[in-house]
Parts: C-alpha cells; structure tokens; sequence
C-alpha cells in the first residue's frame, strides 16, 4: 500500500489533509488518534468506500497493486475482499441479521473465486475454523445473533480471509470487547500475519492495542500525520508533545489511583487533553474556569475546579478473607455472600472526602432467564454493599452478569431472588435515587427528541409541571457536564460520542440521585474522551456526596476511578477487595487471568504476555 498527499473533504470540512504513508507486504501499520481524528475515513478512503457519496477524495493511493483513484468499479469490486479485505468496528451492524454467517462467507467466497456453492461453503467453514470457532460446521448455519460479540467479531475476520487477501484493514476491531476476548482477537491477527504473509492496517484509538499488534504505528490528529515511526520508538520516546499527552492520558493497570485532595492540588500536574485543553468531544473542555486539578493528564472539568472523589482512600477491610471460588465459597469455607458485603468501616472521612453509611445494599440477588431446559442463571447469589461517597468497580468479561446485576440494582429489573435495599429498606420496582448511565448513549436516548426533553423525562415523572422551571434546571444540568445551555434543542445526531454519555449522565443527575450505576459507560471512547468523563463523573461524585458502581470491562479505568472492586464470573463475585489488594495481589486464578490480558504499552512486555498466551492455550 502506498498513500500520498492524501485529502478527503466533506464540504468545507478538511477530515484528512495531506496524509502519506506506505505498508510493505506482510508488515503492520497502525493508525492511532482521538475520535474525529480521521482514522476511519483513511480506511475507507483506502478501498474507494467514499465514491458516490459526495466527498472530495484527492491525492493517490494504491493498493495491492490497484491505482483506487483511477479504477473502475469492476476493479474495485474485484479488489475488495479479493485482494484487500476490511473489518469493520461494529460486526452486528456489519453482517446480515436475516441470513446463516456461513452462507455471508460463502457468498463472497463466490463472488470471487466464481466457486461451487459446495466448495464455497467448505470453505465458509474452513476459514471459520481458523479463526477459532469452535464447531465450525454447525456455527456456520447459525445467524449473527446467535454468536457472541467476540465470535460475531471473529466471523467478519473469517469473511475478510476468505479470499485470502494481501491486505486486511481492521477499523477498531476489538472496541467494546472485554479484556481476554479482545486479546484473543489481537492474537489471531498476529497469527494471521504470520502465517499468511499478509500485510495489517490497524485502526484503533486505543494506544495498547497497538502496541500489542504492530510494527510501526502513525499518530493521527484533526486528519494529519503527528508522529510516524517503530511502535517501540513511538510509544516509548515520542518526539512530540500531543503524542505524549495521549500516552499520558491512557489509564494504567499497573498505577494506584491518582486521589486529589482539593482545586490546586495538581497544579501543574502532567497537562491537559491533546491539543491544549480542548476535548476530543465536540470541542468541550476538559477543564474548568478555575482549579488545575487533573486525572491522567486531563483537566477535570467543571466551573469550581476541584478534583478526584476527595482523597477517597482505597479502603480495606472488604475481601474479608479468601478468594471465592466458583461455588460461591472461598478457600476457608466461608460463604460468598458474607465477604461480598464487606465494605469500608464508614469511620469519617479520608482526605477531604467522606464514605459513609451504606446507601445501596444487595442480598443473595439472583436473576434467572428463560424456562424449562433453557433456563439459565445470569447473577447467582451476589451480596454487596455500596457506601455514601464510594465508587465500587465490579469487573468481568462479557457474560458474567455485571450489566444484569447494574440493572438489578436500580429496579429495571426485578431479582428472581434475593432483594435490594435502599437506606437500609427493602424496595422493588425503579428507586428515583438509583439512577443508571448506559453503556450505548445513542440507543438509550430518543433520536426524535432533543437532548433537554429527555433530561427533562425525570422531571416530569416526579411531577414537575411548570415548563419555564424544568427548561432552567435542564440548562443548569448541560452546564454542570460540561455542555452549553443552548444544546437544550439539539438533537442526538448532532453530539460526538463523548458529548451524548455526558447527556446521560445530565439525565441521570436530574432526579437527584445518591447512587448512579455507570453501565460501561466510556467502552466505546478513546481515551482522551474516557478520561474526560471519568474526571467529570469523579468530580461530580466530590461535589454531592454520589456513591458510584462503575461496571466495565476495562481493568485499567476501573482501577484509576474505584475504592474497592468486585470481580464477577459466571453470575458470582469471585473476588472483592480494595483496587489495590485485588489488583497487586489478586488471590483468584481468574482474576490473575484478567490482569495477564490487559493490553501493555511495552511491546515486548506485549510479546512475552503473547508467548505465555500461546503456551497456556498449548496445555
């Protein structure tokens, strides 16, 4: 692949702007940079995805040979998927709800190779097979929906290797994946590369992910090329300052939680969000009218300044012994349940912040789906506490039943068995005081409605009826998450992704909660963007006193915002301590198996972890 002056226009809109670079056969490159940054509209750029949509493409580009300018549309049909395959981001969206993953291979196996339907489908579920899906021959006839976010991820790679290309574009592969999943999918692509000889265009905002997988990487801001050079050289001495700001901003496993004390207790501190305190958001500050306090390089935002959750030390006293194990029972016999609900002691303040008295408290909670032989236990017998002013992190791959437990928790839905107290009462059905801040920000809010009506929704439901003051308490809310009193009437398409979770969190704070579930809510962001709103959440937090659960799959932002932490697997807590005990010394097999996944910014710390992958997969 060879790219030169590269411009891509949307009207007056510059998204990439004089961008080359070259891959040679069998190398890697990665594409790194914030959200806008223009990475994606390279890759598409890359395979002509952009003819007929009215963008301006200029500059050249070839690809496996083809001039993608110049060539007709019988050649670029012959060259997508023939010689150059793309992955794209979202895999549900990307397959056919309506037809079997394996006939989707074949189809373009067919279109290729002008094969048998026979031979097509032989090789449907070979490639299958290669990607690691177990059962190949049966999976084959199952549809999308049917897989799970990781396989349907390793069945759009199977696609792209069908016809055994040169070139595979892979545009954020593994976002919103959990940590063994996406370390699984990174190790495929490096196996892939090996064996094959095929070159790799990686597109990711997440700087460990590339370390994990390339050999050169390319540093993207606002569509031109920062920094270019050695994945090592890059990620271990950039040159330039935006580099280093990104690298500052991304959330390490390996480092104790940042805890501020007050406004000017960072001053100084390791600067702002890349390029200069603008947020990567929409344009939304990072940081305040006043304080410097920042959190992983990125000014926490708000007018009074401040900080993290003040000083709110990790706290002990929670794991209450051993491990649990998959049983529910530790090592010395002794019932999950009861070190589940072990918490601080709630003796006074730490810092200048204060966890208290337990506000949120579950008991035994269970959650069954399904009837007969197809029922199946999503959360079995979890017990936990959740004290005023604490962020409780509860971690797990995909499936363990954090978000069924999340929601639970606020009443969306109801325990097969078990209860949830609020205040130390015994409440179902949704608690106004529990509020919840979903994962997918463009799902949970109504595209035909404007932002401010549906953070008014709360409002309402609490049986405000005067419009003027609903409309003013709306607008005080987008101005404490950091947006403008203006964006009352503005719709969800015209926000980034970034902009959206913070009118959820608006949402949420309207009904005066005192526990805010926090379902992933910065999965899909890049890491400027995440630290944005985990600062802004943190400060939040400081100001009124919020008890925050905070449930994701990435270790190392749950580690930088927690006090404790609660491992779930199979519907269980395996394991429940302070972030630093279960992280420094992580008593359960699984848990050590979650840190051993976490992407490392070294790549050949990167390398070593892949060896000790391979060699345990061997046993």
């Amino acid at each position: 692949m060879d790219v030169r002056d590269l411009v891509v226009g949307f009207g007056d809109l510059r998204a990439v702007d004089g961008l080359s670079f070259t891959l040679a056969k069998g190398a890697a490159l990665g594409l790194v940079g914030e959200s806008g940054s223009g990475k994606s509209t390279v890759a598409s750029a890359l395979l002509a995805l952009h003819r007929g949509t009215g963008a301006r493409v200029d500059g050249a580009v070839r690809v496996a040979g083809v001039d993608v300018q110049a060539a007709s549309d019988d050649e670029l049909r012959r060259l997508r998927g023939g010689k150059a395959a793309m992955v794209f981001q979202d895999p549900l969206s990307s397959l056919d709800p309506y037809y079997a993953v394996g006939d989707q291979i074949a189809e373009v196996y067919r279109v290729h190779v002008k094969a048998s339907r026979r031979a097509a489908r032989a090789r449907a579920v070979e490639v299958l097979d290669r990607v690691g899906i177990a059962d190949a021959a049966r999976r084959a006839r199952a549809r999308p929906h049917e897989f799970s976010g990781g396989m349907r991820q390793r069945a759009l790679i199977a696609m792209a290797l069908a016809c055994a290309p040169d070139l595979l574009i892979a545009d954020e592969p593994t976002t919103a994946l959990d940590v063994t999943v996406q370390a699984q999918i990174l190790d495929l692509l490096h196996t892939l590369r090996e064996e094959t000889g095929m070159g790799l265009l990686l597109v990711t905002h997440d700087v460990g992910v590339a370390a994990e997988s390339v050999d050169d990487v390319l540093v993207m801001r606002r569509g031109r090329a920062v920094e270019h050079g050695p994945v090592a050289a890059v990620l271990g001495a950039p040159r330039e300052a935006y580099t280093r700001e990104l690298l500052g901003a991304v959330p390490r496993v390996d480092a104790p939680r940042v805890r501020l004390g007050g406004a000017g207790a960072a001053a100084g501190g390791s600067g702002g969000v890349p390029g200069g305190g603008a947020a990567s958001d929409g344009g939304v500050p990072g940081g305040g009218a006043g304080g410097g306090a920042s959190v992983g390089g990125v000014p926490v935002g708000g007018a009074s300044g401040g900080g993290v959750p003040g000083g709110a030390a990790s706290v002990g006293g929670a794991s209450g012994g051993g491990a649990a194990s998959e049983g529910g029972v530790d090592d010395d016999g002794v019932d999950a349940g009861e070190f589940s609900g072990g918490g601080p002691s709630g003796d006074g303040a730490v810092g200048d912040g204060a966890v208290g008295e337990a506000v949120l408290e579950a008991v035994g909670l269970r959650r069954e789906f399904g009837r007969g032989r197809r029922r199946f236990t999503a959360v079995d017998g979890v017990s936990l506490t959740v004290r005023r002013g604490e962020t409780l992190g509860v971690v797990g791959e995909s499936g363990s039943g954090k978000t069924t437990l999340g929601r639970m928790l606020v009443g969306l839905l109801e325990p097969t068995a078990g209860s949830v107290r609020y205040e130390g009462r015994v409440r179902s059905g949704v608690r106004p005081a529990v509020q919840m801040v979903f994962q997918d920000p463009v799902s949970s809010l109504n595209p035909r409605r404007s932002v401010g009506e549906s953070i008014a929704d709360p409002l309402r439901a609490r049986g405000e009826r005067d419009e003027t003051r609903i409309r003013g308490r709306v607008r005080e809310l987008l101005e404490r998450v950091g947006l403008e009193p203006a964006h009352y009437d503005r719709y969800p398409h015209e926000f980034s992704g970034g902009q959206r979770q913070r009118v959820g969190i608006a949402r949420a704070l309207a009904a005066d909660p005192r526990v805010i579930v926090c379902d992933e809510p910065v999965s899909a962001l890049d890491v400027t963007t995440q630290a944005q709103v985990v600062a802004l959440l943190a400060e939040l937090q400081r100001e009124l006193g919020l008890a925050l659960v905070f449930v994701a799959h990435d270790l190392a932002v749950v580690r930088q915002v927690s006090d404790r932490v609660a491992v779930m697997r199979r519907g269980r807590i395996i394991e429940l301590g302070s972030a630093d005990e279960v992280y420094e010394s992580p008593r359960d097999p699984y848990t050590k198996q979650l840190l051993a996944a976490v992407p490392a910014l070294d790549p050949e710390v990167a390398a070593e972890r892949r060896r000790a992958r391979r060699q345990l997969a061997a046993v």
